[in-house]
């Protein structure tokens, strides 16, 4: 006869076994992978569309050759395919990303203790829209460093700009301000397990605002005037946030820790 307690043990995800998780794993990989897989497809079906996206903000100027159009240049007999390849496949991973959450999630959420899975979701759901948020933005402000280094010295040197550099740009660029976007959640996680407080940020307020403007201005690929303004304003913005998210948790847990001293 098997006990509550052996039973609870037995179904308990901390008494599985190495090769347990590790297949588990294999799994919650082995799905992320198909949703991306599928997404990609997707994005390279629709890849002209795409491009056609991505190179709006490029300008007239961009390529001699294209006779007022705005074509990029391949240098490669198969440049043109391994390019549409990319980024289809960086377009699936994007599209992928609830899928990649969710599996982190799954895998993840039955070795967490219940107070962790209230902090776990919404961190998901809000470190996804804040990445979102930031390409966005991104995006809006790439016409500003494009548009200038299309336009600087071009008297001078005639504008043949290749895909592969244009594409590693535009990522670069993109992913500086998707990741700067997930300052509030990285600031509050450190906040909610000890290592920073609110107190503390507004305390080194005026160094951390002038830390992140020089950031800005070396973030941002380009030497244009706008980019580093859209993102230090954002950089500042982002943090001040942060510090009301912080009070906010910090108000939740102690009431939390009074209700259960009164129990």
């Amino acid at each position: 006869v098997v006990s509550g307690s052996e039973e609870a043990d037995a179904n308990d995800p901390s008494g599985m076994s190495l090769a347990d998780h590790l297949e588990e794993l294999r799994w919650h990989i082995f799905k992320s992978l198909i949703a991306i897989a599928v997404f990609s497809v997707v994005a390279f079906i629709f890849r002209v569309q795409i491009m056609g996206f991505l190179t709006r903000p490029l300008p007239a100027a961009a390529n001699a050759l294209g006779g007022g159009k705005t074509k990029l240049v391949v240098t490669g007999i198969g440049e043109g395919f391994t390019t549409s390849l990319l980024l289809a496949i960086a377009g699936g991973f994007v599209a992928a990303l609830p899928v990649i959450l969710y599996q982190t999630w799954a895998f993840l959420a039955p070795g967490l203790y219940q107070q962790e899975k209230k902090y776990a979701v919404p961190f998901l759901i809000a470190g996804l829209f804040l990445f979102l948020a930031g390409l966005t933005l991104g995006y809006i402000v790439l016409q500003y460093p494009v548009n200038w280094l299309v336009n600087f010295a071009s008297d001078s040197f005639t504008q043949l700009i290749s895909v592969g550099s244009y594409f590693k740009f535009v990522a670069l660029f993109l992913l500086v301000f998707g990741v700067v976007f997930e300052i509030p959640l990285i600031l509050t996680f450190l906040s909610i397990i000890g290592i920073l407080t609110a107190e503390t940020l507004s305390r080194k307020r005026v160094v951390s605002h002038v830390g992140m403007w020089i950031a800005a201005t070396i973030l941002t690929p380009g030497a244009d005037f706008y980019s580093p303004i859209f993102l230090g304003v954002a950089m500042s913005c982002l943090f001040e946030l942060s510090i009301i998210f912080m009070k906010i948790s910090q108000l939740m847990r102690d009431r939390r820790e009074r209700e259960e001293i009164a129990v």
